[in-house]
């Protein structure tokens, strides 16, 4: 009960529950919502630290900054803002004032990536067949899924097209303009169940057995260690869930470890296998999609946990 009574006293007041209103629709960082809102920092840092300590944000650290955003679990807060208003002239307000933001966040990061030459949409710059990858990927995992984890998520765009199968997305990257743009696709598309966040594929910020499926698309030929990226990947699925990896497939193209600074030449099964056995997943299923380069999907579940029983 007191849970509860905390909950409700931290949502009753007009500014938190605009708080709560925006970050119900994406991640917003502390300079964000001040300019949103149009109150001072000292004033929302008071708000934002009372709605975390109730449970009803969650604080996401990434760099100097920090987001805020509901947590999955947040039903109390979802029961609380369906009872709003929707043609509230101040939320709409903050709303119009959210999408603007949005719009200059993702033009910002578009604009950092063409300064840079950073090429980011690795799958036309090899001609792959985006089209029939995401399709194959559609087919591999099950029309309805609880919680999806995207590791490696770059500008969102898996997240997107799983999103109408999820009750909550959450993609991580360890690229802050990635993420920029990601957060901009998510809020564009109106996806409020799906978030982004900045961490270490290696050192997930993330509880044990949290997850129904994760998916790595086209991440692990960067990793120094694909075995310990796939073995903390499972870490954070349930018994039973599933962990989906699309990659190339064993190649001869030279410079794609140089140029585009790849770290495998691609994956052959029995490597793959090998790993997610070691990670505690079995293989299910294996797939080719033919292009200039061999893409593979590989489908494996988490296995149980086996307790061992004390002799007597």
């Amino acid at each position: 009960m007191d849970d509860l009574l905390a909950q409700l006293r931290a949502s009753a007041e007009p500014t938190r529950l605009r708080l709560l209103s925006l970050c119900a629709r994406g991640s917003f960082c502390v300079s964000d919502l001040c300019g949103i809102l149009g109150q001072s920092q000292p004033r929302l840092s008071r708000h934002l630290k009372l709605l975390v300590e109730a449970g009803l944000l969650e604080r996401m650290p990434e760099g100097a900054n920090v987001f805020f955003q509901l947590p999955a679990d947040a039903d109390l807060a979802r029961q609380i803002l369906a009872r709003l208003p929707e043609d509230d002239p101040l939320l709409a307000a903050d709303r119009r004032a959210a999408a603007r933001l949005a719009a200059e966040r993702a033009r910002a990061a578009s604009d950092a990536f063409q300064r840079h030459g950073a090429d980011w949409d690795e799958m036309r710059a090899l001609e792959l067949p985006a089209a029939e990858i995401e399709a194959a990927l559609l087919s591999a995992l099950p029309e309805r899924l609880d919680r999806l984890l995207d590791i490696g998520s770059g500008t969102g765009r898996l997240i997107e097209i799983l999103a109408p199968r999820c009750t909550s997305a959450l993609g991580v990257d360890a690229s802050r303009e990635m993420l920029a743009l990601a957060r901009a696709r998510l809020a564009e598309r109106g996806l409020s169940h799906c978030s982004v966040r900045q961490a270490d594929m290696y050192r997930l910020p993330l509880p044990d057995a949290g997850f129904d499926a994760a998916t790595l698309q086209m991440v692990l030929h960067y990793a120094e260690d694909p075995a310990a990226a796939l073995a903390e990947a499972a870490r954070v699925l349930r018994p039973a869930g599933l962990l989906l990896v699309v990659d190339l497939a064993p190649h001869a193209r030279a410079d794609l470890l140089g140029r585009h600074a790849h770290r495998w030449p691609g994956f052959d099964d029995a490597q793959m296998a090998g790993w997610l056995g070691a990670a505690g997943c079995a293989l299910r299923t294996a797939r080719s999609i033919d292009g200039p380069l061999a893409v593979r999907l590989w489908l494996a579940q988490r296995q149980p946990v086996s307790i061992p029983v004390p002799s007597r």
